[in-house]
């Protein structure tokens, strides 16, 4: 329809209106292609250690990774409960997941007190700056992992996360296919989805939410869903955890979508050869992608360019359902 003018606003000076821009347009025009951890104030023990062995990358390397990328992580990561992978010895030796503060965190490294299923009150870790997460660098984390909430409000999800993940062996042109799949199921439910590439093997399929639902909800959604697609074509997923029933097919890990679960983050660094990360993509590039670790700790400054783009500068920030 054409428009067609009504009146002028009273309630707005016109110095304060101004162009609409994303929250990820917005982090990625502050990223820039080469800060380091040291300008961002961050004092970093060891940082000539090799923390990916064989690929010659160290401490210091992984923290010039986030301080560059911190912006874009930060639009997902800030004020969510989050689980860390910590690998004091480098990412092929004892590595340990953490969700509550031992003391030995940074200043920037918060609380949120949260209760368990037991009834027991937990203090749970989260950040809300970029120093934030380079302090938990400093202390030897290598992947960050969040809830599906925020901490406020903590009982609604802001997201649904499905994790494909397919059985070994299984070529990533059947994973692109799944995950085509379920974009459409998704859709024809008025979900409007985002992929993302896990670093590892399969794709996210990431829906936002609009913290109309709360957990129980959204956890049953989430098991109705995968287990009806199961159900509906056996050959290509399963609902099923255990591995002796993936053969051959996708599992459809709809466990990310209850309390107290966490999903890699996107712009997180992985503990795998290779250092990759997880990285968001557009569905238009689904089809000539090789692999879902093809972006790595040395892909930095591609992956801010990359996050403003037209393709990717409103990743995430589809229309909101409950």
């Amino acid at each position: 329809r054409h428009p067609s003018f009504i009146a002028l606003r009273e309630d707005k000076r016109p110095a304060n209106v101004v162009r609409e821009v994303s929250a990820r347009l917005r982090a990625s025009e502050k990223a820039t292609a080469a800060p380091s951890y040291e300008s961002m104030g961050l004092r970093l023990t060891s940082p000539d250690r090799i923390v990916f062995p064989g690929d010659d990358l160290t401490k210091g390397d992984l923290a010039n990774y986030y301080a560059t990328v911190a912006p874009m992580l930060m639009v997902d990561l800030a004020r969510r409960p989050m689980t860390l992978i910590r690998c004091p010895q480098g990412r092929s030796k004892n590595c340990f997941f953490q969700k509550h503060d031992s003391g030995t965190m940074g200043a920037h490294v918060l609380h949120v007190p949260v209760t368990e299923s037991k009834g027991e009150v937990q203090d749970y870790l989260f950040v809300e700056e970029p120093i934030g997460a380079l302090e938990c660098v400093q202390m030897n984390t290598i992947e960050f992992h969040g809830w599906g909430s925020r901490i406020d409000p903590l009982e609604k999800p802001d997201r649904l996360v499905m994790d494909l993940d397919p059985d070994f062996g299984l070529d990533f042109e059947t994973v692109k296919k799944a995950a085509l799949r379920l974009r459409g199921l998704l859709a024809d439910l008025g979900l409007v989805t985002f992929a993302l590439v896990s670093g590892g093997k399969g794709i996210h399929v990431v829906a936002p939410l609009d913290q109309s639902a709360d957990w129980p909800a959204v956890k049953s959604f989430a098991e109705r869903f995968s287990r009806a697609i199961a159900e509906a074509e056996p050959d290509l997923f399963t609902a099923n955890i255990r591995k002796n029933q993936r053969t051959g097919r996708i599992f459809l890990d709809w466990l990310r979508n209850q309390r107290g679960a966490t999903a890699v983050m996107p712009y997180s660094a992985r503990a795998r050869e290779g250092a990759p990360v997880a990285a968001p993509i557009a569905w238009e590039e689904l089809d000539g992608l090789k692999a879902a670790n093809c972006w790595t700790i040395r892909d930095a400054a591609e992956l801010v360019e990359r996050a403003s783009s037209v393709l990717l500068k409103d990743w995430g920030e589809g229309r909101r359902v409950g």
